[in-house]
């Protein structure tokens, strides 16, 4: 799959998102945030050593989207019981999630290893994902979002200020723990991009997709980083529910709809830190295990819609200790 610049708006993740970043920089103390300058870099601290909100949730995620979807929080409905749940909206698919939320650029900060999302991953332009777009984004402004229990040491800062070659007074790198208000809020706002890059890895051409949108159980705050892990991913894996406006033929999709759903893992049926815990690597798991558990394709060509997988609210319960 090779999609080009053509097919994706022109339309800058990092500028998109900057007046985003500066409702933090206005509003740090209704936030519940920091604002951090080291060497002149804007490091805004969303859950460290701050406790954050739902509201700086809403907002990080929204940066981390680019600015180019819109993200609701609200009540859902999950068959036999209620919970609050993260929305995104978005016609701009490919640029919003894959060219800047997909976290795809492990970054090194002191002994750990961070995970590194947001519009500034469009200009340092790293892993195959940006080979199939034929993307690049030349802002010369960047925002970075680190999924982190720590904050970005010195030599971090340089690091990514050198990757992402801009002044670094136009650099905002905004850090969370997974075990936080604002942890919790983005990664259910990713559930539209696990359904993206499922379909990517099943080689679909992801040119056809027009936009997207999604719903997400907001997992409960974790008592440790293990046990909000478990919890974020099954609130995608068991109770994500997405759903795509496309152009391609029916016949094509019917097959397509059943392989995108979580349930097609060999891997699906446990909450995700025992499933973990069966795995010598992380990294060993299925990874068709990475995708929502419910799926819709609504054919613009025909008008038909497709659907496959359910919300799996059993797995729910335990996972969220209710």
């Amino acid at each position: 799959m090779q999609l080009h610049l053509t097919q994706l708006p022109e339309l800058s993740p990092n500028c998109q998102a900057f007046p985003l970043v500066r409702q933090f920089l206005n509003r740090s103390v209704y936030l519940g945030i920091n604002v951090l300058k080291d060497n002149d870099i804007t490091v805004l601290d969303c859950g460290v050593h701050v406790s954050g909100s739902w509201e700086a949730g809403r907002l990080y995620a929204s940066i981390c989207l680019g600015g180019l979807a819109e993200v609701e929080l609200h009540w859902s409905g999950y068959k036999d019981f209620s919970w609050p749940a993260v929305e995104v909206r978005t016609d701009h698919p490919l640029r919003a999630c894959l060219a800047s939320q997909y976290a795809g650029w492990p970054i090194k900060t002191g002994q750990k290893l961070a995970m590194g999302s947001g519009p500034g991953r469009a200009i340092v332009h790293r892993g195959e994902i940006f080979e199939k777009l034929g993307y690049k984004d030349n802002s010369k402004t960047a925002i970075i979002c680190l999924e982190s229990e720590t904050l970005p040491t010195a030599e971090t800062l340089r690091q990514i200020s050198d990757l992402c070659q801009c002044d670094p007074q136009n650099l905002y790198i905004l850090v969370a723990p997974t075990a936080s208000l604002v942890g919790s809020v983005q990664v259910s706002a990713r559930a539209l991009e696990t359904g993206l890059s499922k379909l990517m890895l099943l080689g679909y051409d992801l040119g056809n997709i027009i936009s997207g949108w999604s719903t997400c159980p907001l997992a409960p705050i974790g008592n440790n980083t293990l046990q909000a892990l478990g919890r974020t991913n099954d609130a995608i894996l068991y109770g994500a529910s997405v759903y795509y406006s496309l152009r391609d033929d029916d016949k094509a999709l019917e097959l397509l709809v059943k392989q995108v759903p979580s349930s097609f893992s060999r891997d699906y049926g446990q909450p995700f830190e025992k499933l973990c815990q069966g795995y010598e690597n992380f990294y060993d798991l299925d990874p068709l295990t990475y995708s929502p558990a419910e799926v819709w394709l609504n054919n613009l060509n025909t008008g038909n819609t497709f659907h496959a997988g359910a919300v799996n609210t059993d797995i729910l319960r335990r996972s969220f200790g209710l």
